[in-house]
């Protein structure tokens, strides 16, 4: 790997890690103690909650009432400030999550930002195809968009410590044995090489067709 790939690598990653700690900490912390729920889904250039407060993370703006945030060098603790929330982690719910105290400093890329974004469109649109009248959901622990269907996740994500890529997954609940299945929790492929929504939504076909028939 040359030094501009390996820079590019670890600024998606930062960035990546950056909007996973905004995802958790300031739209589903918050919108799990006013409204009940830490779902959040996909929106055009990025994501947003579903319920109160409203805010949407577009490339690399916070957008709230009346407020456009920069993301490219702050912290979420600062963030709630200029919103006017408490800010935190979704309590007693799951253990995992980005790991990124309020106060640390995040930096969020834009360009990266927009290939992050980029990635959840194209697993929206594959998921829509293939499960219509399912609604997407990105985890704020795994950050991550997916849909349970028969004891199977279907989803995409942005990247994680199991592949630093972004990617296609099928994750049955039993676990599977074959070819098909490479992960420890199912089977994964690369946004890269599966090209892009057709790839996508063929790949997490195959997933469930080969789930079905075990």
């Amino acid at each position: 790997m040359d030094n501009e790939a390996r820079t590019d690598a670890e600024t998606f990653a930062r960035t990546r890690r950056s909007l996973h700690a905004v995802a958790e900490l300031v739209l589903a912390g918050p919108q799990y103690r006013a409204s009940g729920t830490i779902r959040l889904r996909a929106c055009a250039g990025g994501f947003t909650t579903v319920a109160e407060p409203r805010l949407r993370v577009i490339g690399a703006e916070l957008v709230g009432p009346g407020q456009v945030l920069s993301l490219e060098r702050t912290s979420c603790a600062a963030l709630g400030t200029a919103l006017g929330l408490t800010v935190g982690a979704p309590t007693g719910l799951y253990a995992d999550g980005p790991g990124v105290a309020a106060d640390h400093a995040i930096e969020v890329d834009p360009s990266a930002a927009r290939r992050l974004a980029h990635c959840f469109a194209l697993g929206e649109a594959a998921l829509d195809g293939l499960f219509p009248g399912e609604e997407p959901v990105i985890w704020p622990e795994h950050f991550d968009l997916a849909v349970t269907v028969g004891a199977v996740n279907y989803g995409v994500s942005p990247g994680d410590a199991f592949e630093q890529e972004p990617y296609a997954y099928v994750g049955p609940h039993t676990p599977q044995q074959g070819e098909f299945w490479n992960a420890p929790f199912g089977a994964t492929r690369t946004i890269h090489e599966l090209g892009g929504v057709a790839g996508i939504t063929a790949f997490l076909d195959r997933g469930r067709r080969f789930a079905a028939a075990d």
